[in-house]
């Protein structure tokens, strides 16, 4: 498969060296220099991958993907921060018959947590005396707080418990991505905790998303990557 990253920082170097590793070829990168090309001229040069992974920034994401629906190229969106645009890039893809696979984490690890987290927030839900939280802690230099994962555990907890509940978040240091997600009352706390090593499992699951999506249409999550596999 030939692979166009978009976003040479240190998740993309990764994404490279892992893909190769897998017998893929890097077909172009596109860094930060390439910012402000447009849509049209950037297509161009990624016409000849058979997918492209974009871990660049939030305020580019809308014109990456209009570059890889006019160059018939499946997306894989790694970059957070661009939910308000979401409805929009939905239409937007599916007008186009595009291609266009997104996660708030493509961790495997983080993914089968959502699931924990669901079945847990179901059986938690049947009693009142539990209070839900959520908490997260990243290194200073992530912009969004909270982060994509934590707004994903919120949705899903929300799916089964009514009731408000905090999402707190730290920026510090170089804490790595830990989650947890818990349910308090006076005799006990259940506490569900999810803590990266290495941003190898993200970068891994991209690859994964990317090999996935190639001869598909649609709009997806990389939960839905994540059920096909689980069926």
């Amino acid at each position: 498969m030939k692979i166009a990253l978009i976003g040479d920082g240190a998740m993309g170097k990764l994404i490279r060296t892992l893909a190769e590793n897998k017998n893929h070829e890097i077909a172009v990168v596109i860094d930060e220099r390439e910012a402000n090309v447009r849509a049209e001229e950037l297509a161009v040069k990624l016409k000849d991958a058979d997918a492209a992974i974009d871990f660049s920034v939030a305020e580019a994401v809308e014109r990456n993907v209009r570059a890889c629906l006019a160059a018939n190229v499946p997306l894989v969106e790694g970059t957070t921060g661009w939910n308000a645009k979401k409805i929009e890039i939905k239409d937007l893809v599916e007008a186009e018959n595009g291609a266009f696979v997104f996660g708030a984490n493509f961790s495997v690890g983080v993914n089968l947590f959502y699931r924990i987290t669901d079945f847990a927030a179901a059986l938690f839900a049947k009693f009142a005396d539990y209070e839900t939280f959520i908490e997260e802690r990243h290194h200073s230099r992530k912009k969004d707080a909270p982060s994509g994962t934590a707004l994903k555990l919120k949705d899903i907890v929300a799916e089964h418990i009514a009731k408000d509940f905090s999402v707190a978040a730290t920026r510090a240091g170089n804490i790595p991505g830990t989650h947890i997600v818990g349910f308090d009352a006076a005799a006990d706390t259940v506490e569900l905790t999810h803590t990266a090593r290495s941003r190898e499992g993200f970068a891994s699951g991209a690859i994964l998303a990317a090999e996935w999506i190639v001869g598909k249409k649609g709009f997806y999550e990389f939960t839905d990557v994540m059920d096909e596999i689980l069926r």
